[in-house]
Parts: structure tokens; sequence; C-alpha cells
């Protein structure tokens, strides 16, 4: 079940890459300029007639597939999935990163509501996964925190 699960994923990232990387004007692939470009994306289908955020399933699963795996190759992570069955990606820190979830968030609520894949992408690349995030919290605690 996890297998053809994991399969899921691979496949949308496929997708996305496949569907997406001739539309945009960025070298596509799992990379930053990749992420933006969807983040972009996301924002140009919200602001289209007659967008629905309830139906939005099938782009939360290649989009949050996607932007996973661009997480994951970042930062030597890999997917793993909770207790409660929500999939995620593992980062080396070992703290969790919910790409489903943010796409989700941004279909929902947008730029305008501070959603952003490509700010997830930036703050799980450069902090998180690096313990950069961890780090500055145990400064802001002070020594009697730790």
């Amino acid at each position: 079940m996890e297998e053809d699960e994991l399969r899921l994923i691979q496949e949308n990232v496929t997708l996305a890459i496949d569907r997406l990387g001739p539309l945009s004007d960025v070298d596509f692939g799992l990379n930053r300029e990749s992420v933006e470009w969807v983040d972009g994306f996301i924002e140009r289908q919200r602001s289209r007639p007659g967008f629905d955020p309830e139906q939005i399933d099938g782009l939360v699963g290649v989009l949050g597939s996607f932007l996973g795996a661009c997480v994951a190759a970042a930062t030597d992570g890999h997917w793993r999935r909770t207790d409660d069955g929500a999939w995620g990606v593992l980062l080396p820190d070992g703290s969790m990163a919910f790409p489903f979830t943010k796409v989700r968030k941004q279909f929902r609520g947008g730029a305008e509501e501070g959603e952003s894949i490509a700010g997830f992408y930036r703050i799980a690349v450069g902090f998180v996964a690096t313990g950069k995030l961890r780090e500055a919290r145990e400064r802001e605690a002070g020594p009697d925190a730790r």
C-alpha cells in the first residue's frame, strides 16, 4: 500500500514536470525556480473566473507531490507517512514538511493571506532542514531554556 502511494507521488511529479515545464519560462525541474513558477501558477489559477477552491484535489495531489519532491531534492529529505496517515517530507533535522497541506492553503487563501509555496520552500530548505531555525529559537529562549 505504502509503495503504491509513493509510486503515485512519483507519477504526479513526472506529470507536473511534463505538463508544466513546457508552459514555464524556467529550466523546469526539482529546483527553486520551478517552485517559484508554480507559486505564480497557483495564483493565476485562483484568479480565473469560476475558480472553486473546493474542487482542487487533483491539483493539490500533483503540485503537492512536486513541491515535496523539490524540498526532498534540495535537502536530502525523503517522503514519510505520519502515524495519522499524512504524507510529508522528513528533513535531515528530523522535522517534517507537509507540501500537500501548503499547496491546499495557497489555493484557498492565496498570497493575500500570506500563503506561498515558494516561501514554504525557502524556509524548509534554508532554515528548517539546516537547523538554523532551531538554533535561532534556542538563541531567543536563552541559555536557561536548553
